[in-house]
Formats: C-alpha cells, structure tokens, sequence
C-alpha cells in the first residue's frame, strides 16, 4: 500500500500543470533519499554476448534498477530489452524514475551514413542536420533515446584514428556543423518520440593529443583551447545540446574529468549551460593511472566537485559517492545539482509523461533500414565526395566506353565502406563499389574485376590478374585506401602512406597506359604523393556508408557533379604535421627567394598536398569583383561585401564561396587567415551570380592581450575564394 502512495505522490508532484520545469525537478529531488540521488549518477553498459551479439543487464544490474541505483545504461539496445528494463525502473523501483538508454549513434544505427568527416565536406548545415534527424528516427525507434554524439574535436593531427569522427580541422566550420548536429538529432521537440539527447565530445581538446596517439596527453595554451578547440562546444550549447561528455586525456595535468576550468568555470559559469556531463569509460577511474589520487574514492571525490555529473563505468560514484557525503567530505549540493542537470534531461525527454514512448515494436520493424532513410543517406554520400584531380576531363565517363576494369579489395567490399563506429550496420545493406557500378551499366559496359593485392598485405603475386583486367579494358577505376579498422578510436598511425603495396600496384597498373581514376576509401587524409603527380583522376571518397557504391557511380558517370571541398588539409609527408591552413606568422616567415633563417625545412616542401577547402568540380568556376560597400565597419555593424561567381564550364553545378579574415595587427598574434563564413551556390553553364555576405562583426573577436573576448580597432584583410589557398583580397577597417 505504501508502495501505491508513494507513487501517486510521485505524480501528482510531476504532473501538475502549473509547476515549471525546475519545480517539477525539485519535487521528485525532495523525494529521493541520498542513495536514489546517487543512483541517477550512474552508467553502465550492457554485457554483450560475442557469440549471439545479444546485449542484456550485467548480473546484479537488474537488482539495482530496482534500488534506484542506475539512472542510464549504454549499449542496451532493441525495444524489447530497453522496453523490459524500463517495466523495471518504472514500476519495481520505490520511485519509478524512468532510464535513460545510450548509445554511439555517430553516422548512423542501422541505416550508415557517411563517417562525420565526410559529412563535413559537403560544407551543407542542412544536409548535415537532416542526417542527424534520420539518424535519430531510427534509432529511437530501436529504443535508444540518446546518442554519444556529435564529436566536435577539432583535429589538426591525421595520424589520430578519431578524426574520422569529426569536421575537420577549422573551428568556425566545426561549430557550424555541430550545431547542424544537435539540431538534427534532437529536433524541434525533445519530446517527440523520433528524437534524441545529443551528447557534444568529448570536452575538450582531446584532438590535439601529441604525436597524434589516441589517448595521449594534450599540452596546449588556454587561448588556443579557447580560440580552436572550444567554440565547436560552446555553439553545442547554444543549439540546446543536452549533455557533454568529458575526454579521457588531461590538458596542462589536469585530466578532462577533474578540469574544474573546463567543467566548473567555462560550462557552468561562462556559458550558463545545463547540459549534464557524463564521464567517458572509467575516465575517473584513471584517475589513478593519471596520478591525481590514491585511490577510487578519492578519484570519485575530485570529479564530483569538478561537476561531473554521471559516471560512466568506473563504478566510484556507486561505492563511494554516498559515503562521502555521509562522512561529510563532499557537500550533498554536488549531488544535488548533477541529479537536477539529470531528471531535467529525462522530463524534457518526455519519460516522466510516457517512459514507453521508445518503445514501440511495430515502429521499430517498419522504420530500421526504411528504403527513406537509405535515399537520405545516398544524398548526403554524393554531397561528401571530394574530387581531388581530373586532368584532361577524364571524368565523368564517356557512356560509349565499352569496358572497366575495376581493382583492388576495397572496391568489392560491403564492409569497409561502413567504416569505423558503424553501430549496427550491416554489410549485406552495404552497395560496395564494384556493385554501385554494375547495377548502374548493366549488360552495357563490361566490367572486369580484379582484387590485386590485400590493403595491408605485402603480397603482390595478383599483380598480373589486375594488369591483365586493366589491359582488357578501355579505362581502369582503382580502389586504395584504408580498411575500415584503420581509422577511429585506438587506431592511430605513425605514418599516412597507403598501407601494404597498394602504391606499388596502381604504378605497375599506371605502366600499361591506359587512363586510370583512383577513388581514396580511408578515414583520415594520407599520403598520397605518387598518386597526386602520376594518376589524371583522383576521387577522395571517404567512407561512405550502405549507399557508397551508388553514390561513386552516379558521380563517375557526371549523374551529380562533385562539390564536396576539403575541411582537413592534406600534407604531403609526417614531418609537415600538424599542418593546417590557420597558423600563426611567426616573426620570420618563409622566404622562398632566400629561406635562411626563416621557417621552413631543409629537406621538404612546406605546402600541403590539398590545401583546407579545396575541391574541384566537373565544370569550372571564376571569381571576380570583390566589392566592399563600405571600407570603415562599426562594431556592431556588418561588413557587407559581394563577389562575381561566375561558372565557365559545361555542367551545372553547386560551388562552395569561402570568405576568410586575417586582422592584420592586434594586441596578439592572429592566424595568416581564418574561416569566417560560406555559401553553397547552385549555377547553371555560363551563369554569374552576385554572392552577397554580410559578416557579423562578432565573428571578429577574439582573446585578447588580457584574454578578454572582445574586438580591437583595426584593419583587417577580406579574402573570398573557392578554397583557403586561391582567394581574392581587399581590405577593410573596423572602427570605433
């Protein structure tokens, strides 16, 4: 009986219409004893059986659902399970708060799309967000109602696997994209039961991990985190992101989890976010590895009082977090306020109001791998398509060509173009390229298919097969790159080069004369310098997801002229990185007419191999007229420019205007130049378009002297062009 009372207290306290949100939190909070509080604290993964691929509870874990010990689980996934352990939380546990279920939703549940990265080559937010938005009607119907992305590190370093996941390299592009993110994975209405808590990461400056190592420590000034690493988290927060999650490393000492700068004064205080954080994998429980406490409880003490607020995995906030209190070394307010962060996710969910809404089994069949979301995912696929090289318009392919040899491993797998954090994805939905091909020529042109060596083998006695197939046919496509256990999380390289002999092999391929296009499949820019010089065509295709081969041959056959750009820099060797377009000057630039003492190597090219933004079309495009309407800005003003974009080819096609700053004298060093805005145009042949902008001069702030963000008087230099390096200039004042 008491059991029914306390749950008809329950919710005669949460829905009552007149309580605002706050109130609705405080009056479960009022309720909980100090072990329920710690319970919403805490995370923990399903087990997963390897042999069936089930995910279910770890024992004991559904005994602790119904004490109210566990307010999350990750890895649960299927509305039967999570409908189940829900029943649990809901209706067995004293209070009945409904779970919260999480999950690495980061380019797709079932239905893949392309990896982040590639995504971000589009340079379209629209596109961006509705991947997210198909992304998260799939999986909330398989019951996931929150997802561990977007990852918004900004990655200056390609040897780091995790690149993959995110936009690159520029932090105003990578703020774009994750505010794209967040709005398309939680919607207009978190309440909706198509919708998802996105989670930004992982906070913050886990990108510039040294040597590009996965894990590994960051040492990095607090203007260049605040300038480059933290603006992609801080435009998270302004889309209503609905939770972080710290980073595993530490920056200057201090590990991401027990940064009180970061978590205490920057998120909370500065930017008046409440958003919840969560832990990565027992990030608190390296704590003791890192060397910043004895032992766990300690560990569980410092990050608690950093304000993290759900502890995933490291099991310190369940042992030791009420003790602590109890004993009275660490203020309950701590709890208090990370469960308030807590409960306000999961009523804006929706779970106070119906805790089954994600758990609908005739949704769930009738929206997973839905033949919608595989249309979305091959129009995001075509927009992610970077066209690096085409000398003498060799592509798109002539249709009156009668035969293509098609090579290399890549190019018949349904696995690799899923690429890393594929989720559920599977291979048998996958379209792999040799297929994308033939389903689109049919019996017209005959394809003839060799796999010539391994991507990571030494082995080349298949040469001969390839240059055989390449010899009986009119052109030859050639698939290199990266398996997709090459890029992401703990998957870091020493070197960029293509893996095994694939390098070997398109040169022997290169001998017999015939044209030849190489298609990139790979997580992360490589070195491809051989290639570059030698090969007319080259295609960076990324990973792609289950629409990879349709995609790649609708763009070979000019069915969608390529306008993907760069939004990484390639370098032609290791000893280039880190290497990206928005550095510093430095008191002595180089001087190519007499580089002596100035910066530059003795032994190698200082330019990338692709610059950041670059990326070519099958027609052309010139830039002319760069007109200020005015050369003296106020702050607060807009600078308004113009500038003829002009299509001088024989396709119709879309071209990405990219606008760039440089202040050319401040109280600090700023960047040779730095993305500050960008417009995906669409032109017809011949056609001229007057691209207009007008640029907040907010965006013209920066961290000053005193690292205050503010703006200073001054001239700046304007440049617009179609990528970082080919821009026209003018110059402007900003004025008092």
């Amino acid at each position: 009986m008491k059991k029914y009372l306390l749950l008809f207290f329950v919710s005669t306290y949460v829905f009552a219409q007149n309580k605002t949100l706050e109130q609705k939190v405080d009056s479960v909070l009022a309720l909980m004893t100090l072990e329920e509080k710690v319970g919403q604290l805490v995370q923990y993964s399903a087990g997963w059986d390897t042999g069936t691929k089930t995910r279910e509870p770890k024992e004991g874990h559904e005994e602790l659902i119904r004490q109210g010990k566990i307010g999350s689980f990750l890895n649960i996934i299927g509305v039967e399970q999570t409908r189940r352990l829900q029943k649990i939380a809901v209706e067995k546990s004293r209070l009945g708060i409904p779970l919260i279920f999480g999950l690495d939703v980061i380019h797709g549940y079932k239905t893949t799309f392309p990896i982040p990265l590639a995504e971000a080559c589009s340079w379209n937010p629209d596109l961006v967000e509705l991947s997210a938005r198909v992304q998260a009607i799939e999986a909330s119907a398989a019951g996931v109602n929150w997802t561990f992305s977007p990852m918004v590190d900004i990655a200056r370093d390609p040897r780091w696997g995790r690149i993959m996941e995110g936009s690159g390299e520029d932090p105003y592009l990578g703020s774009v994209m994750a505010a794209a993110r967040v709005k398309g994975y939680q919607g207009k209405n978190l309440k909706d039961d198509n919708t998802i808590l996105a989670c930004a990461k992982h906070f913050a400056g886990y990108g510039a991990v040294e040597g590009g190592k996965d894990y590994n420590t960051v040492d990095i000034s607090e203007r260049t985190l605040r300038e480059i690493y933290l603006p992609p988290f801080k435009a998270a927060v302004d889309a209503g992101v609905g939770s972080l999650m710290s980073a595993f490393t530490e920056i200057g000492g201090v590990p991401s989890s027990a940064n009180k700068l970061l978590l205490t004064q920057i998120l909370r205080n500065e930017w008046h976010s409440d958003a919840f954080v969560l832990t990565d994998w027992n990030t608190i429980g390296e704590f003791l590895v890192h060397g910043i406490a004895h032992d766990l409880k300690e560990a569980t003490k410092i990050a608690i009082e950093a304000s993290i607020d759900m502890d995933m995995e490291s099991n310190g906030y369940h042992l030791y977090l009420a003790e602590l209190v109890k004993e009275g070394k660490v203020d309950i307010k701590y709890i208090d306020d990370a469960v308030r962060r807590i409960l306000k996710a999961k009523f804006k969910l929706g779970l106070f109001d119906d805790p089954y809404k994600y758990c609908n089994p005739e949704r769930e069949v009738k929206v997973t791998l839905g033949e919608d979301l595989r249309r979305a995912a091959k129009q995001v696929a075509l927009e992610s398509v970077v066209l690096l090289k085409n000398e003498n318009n060799l592509l798109p392919l002539n249709e009156n060509i009668k035969s293509i040899a098609v090579i290399g491993e890549l190019a018949a797998s349904k696995e690799d173009p899923l690429g890393p954090w594929a989720q559920q994805g599977i291979p048998e939905t996958v379209v792999s390229i040799l297929e994308g091909l033939k389903n689109k020529v049919g019996n017209r042109i005959k394809i003839n298919y060799a796999e010539g060596c391994k991507v990571d083998s030494e082995d080349k006695s298949r040469f001969e097969e390839a240059i055989d197939a390449v010899n009986r046919s009119d052109v030859a496509i050639v698939v290199i790159g990266e398996t997709r256990d090459m890029s992401g999380e703990a998957h870091s390289r020493a070197t960029l080069d293509l893996p095994g002999v694939q390098e070997e092999l398109i040169k022997e391929i290169h001998k017999t004369g015939k044209p030849v296009i190489a298609i990139l499949m790979n997580g992360r820019p490589l070195t491809i310098n051989w290639v570059s010089e030698n090969i007319p065509a080259i295609i960076e295709s990324w990973y792609l997801g289950c629409e990879h081969g349709s995609a790649i041959a609708d763009l070979l056959f000019g069915d969608f002229v390529p306008s993907g750009k760069l939004t990484v820099t390639f370098p032609k060797g290791v000893g280039q990185i880190p290497l990206y377009y928005n550095h510093k000057n430095t008191g002595r630039p180089y001087n190519p007419e007499n580089p002596r003492f100035t910066s530059y190597y003795i032994d190698f090219s200082l330019e990338p191999l692709y610059p950041f933004g670059y990326g070519l079309s099958y027609t052309t495009f010139e830039y002319s007229n760069l007109k200020l309407k005015t050369e003296k800005i106020k702050a607060g003003d807009f600078v308004k420019f113009s500038v003829d974009v002009t299509n001088t080819g024989k396709y119709e096609a879309k071209e990405i205007v990219q606008v760039y700053i440089r202040d050319l004298v401040a109280s600090v060093t700023r960047p040779v130049k730095e993305l500050k805005d960008f417009k995906k145009i669409n032109l017809k042949p011949g056609e001229t378009k007057t691209v207009e902008f007008e640029l907040p001069t907010e965006r013209l702030k920066f961290f000053d002297i005193n690292m205050n963000y503010s703006l200073e008087p001054g001239r700046f230099k304007l440049m617009v062009g179609p990528n970082s390096k080919d821009l026209l200039e003018t110059e402007f004042e900003l004025i008092n």
